[in-house]
């Protein structure tokens, strides 16, 4: 169901986010446009509780911030 199970925190609270789709792009200095130059990444996953599973009750106290640092987390987690 899950490529990875992350370990995290979400409003202080330990939880796992699980991982149903990641992939990287590498960037290409040739290419025609910005998106291309810079690359991109894309990923999709859900906050579950601590036995895997999903709490959509803890979802909901994640804010931008909080979703961009689960994201830098599945960045580094496949590097």
């Amino acid at each position: 169901m899950y490529i990875a199970e992350i370990e995290t925190t979400v409003a202080g609270i330990p939880c796992i986010v699980g991982v149903t789709h990641f992939e990287s792009v590498a960037g290409d200095s040739r290419a025609d446009s910005d998106w291309d130059d810079e690359g991109s990444t894309e990923s999709e996953w859900e906050v579950c509780d601590r036995r895997g599973r999903p709490a959509p009750w803890l979802a909901k106290k994640l804010t931008s911030k909080i979703e961009a640092e689960i994201e830098s987390e599945i960045e580094k987690y496949f590097q």
